[in-house]
């Protein structure tokens, strides 16, 4: 399933490391893909980018307002108009093949070459594109459950879930069934998508709602991974740690330096601790254990 590309057009703000990740949520919903690209690196400022079709606004100018309510910002927001077999040429050419820590490799079903020996290989759409683990959270989150599957987790939650794509590594990794739970439909029909193209769909089940609402009140798991944002990961910490099994680890991700503290304090609080911090580029990974 894809979405129909009809006429596209390109829509970028220009913002601080520490709004990126606003502004990457707000175009998410809106868009067909985001990408974050170094503007000004002296500076510090960051361009994030959407390919969207045009004359749909409604929902990216809600997504905007949102980010510069959270953030203070209002940047320009730059269009142009974009061919869509061009972009999709883009797209594939810059989707290659993805190797993530010792354990996992990403490609786009255009990729042709002999998949890596000793590697779980992780096949997504790059025409869907977002969530192809070039995002240096998906990165982080991947390169931690890496480090935790000698914990041999049974019950496993993916909040968050986008693309699917830190479910399907860890059914792939660890052989076990996985929760995968959004808010938004696309991404739980991508979600879906991606499972079968990746023989996973006995393993994985993806699920529509509203955060911990669409977990079984008393359904505890041995290990959760959230790849959001840091404020709804904030308010989301009491939940998490009711429905965290004993010894269990959570697996925290969409943050930047300045957002870890109010993040491990809100989790420590209720009686969470820090096991280590993973980075990539920016952004960074925190494991946690109850």
């Amino acid at each position: 399933m894809r979405r129909q590309a009809g006429l596209l057009e390109t829509v970028s703000v220009i913002v601080p490391a520490d709004a990126v990740a606003a502004f990457e949520s707000a175009m998410a919903d809106a868009c067909h893909a985001v990408g974050i690209f170094i503007d000004d690196e002296a500076a510090g400022t960051w361009r994030v980018e959407g390919v969207k079709p045009q004359g749909e606004h409604g929902q990216l100018a809600a997504g905007l307002a949102m980010a510069e309510l959270a953030t203070g910002l209002s940047p320009v927001l730059h269009r142009q108009d974009t061919d869509a077999d061009g972009w999709l040429a883009r797209v594939y050419d810059g989707f290659p093949e993805q190797l993530v820590g010792r354990r996992f490799a990403v490609r786009g079903t255009h990729v042709a070459a002999a998949r890596q020996p000793g590697r779980v290989t992780l096949m997504l759409d790059a025409g869907l594109a977002f969530g192809s683990g070039e995002h240096g959270s998906t990165r982080g989150c991947l390169r931690a459950l890496e480090a935790v599957a000698h914990r041999r987790p049974r019950r496993i939650l993916d909040m968050g879930c986008g693309s699917g794509i830190l479910a399907m590594g860890a059914a792939a990794l660890l052989h076990r069934r996985v929760l995968a739970v959004d808010i938004d439909p696309w991404s739980v029909a991508v979600s879906r998508q991606n499972a079968r193209l990746n023989r996973l769909s006995l393993l994985m089940m993806c699920k529509l709602g509203s955060g911990w609402q669409a977990v079984a009140r008393g359904q505890a798991f041995d290990l959760v991974l959230a790849n959001i944002l840091a404020r709804p990961l904030c308010l989301m910490a009491r939940d998490l740690a009711l429905h965290l099994a004993p010894g269990g680890t959570a697996i925290l991700a969409g943050l930047l330096d300045t957002q870890l503290r109010a993040v491990l304090a809100a989790h420590r609080r209720q009686g969470l601790r820090l096991e280590c911090v993973l980075g990539e580029g920016k952004w960074r990974t925190m494991v946690l254990r109850k």
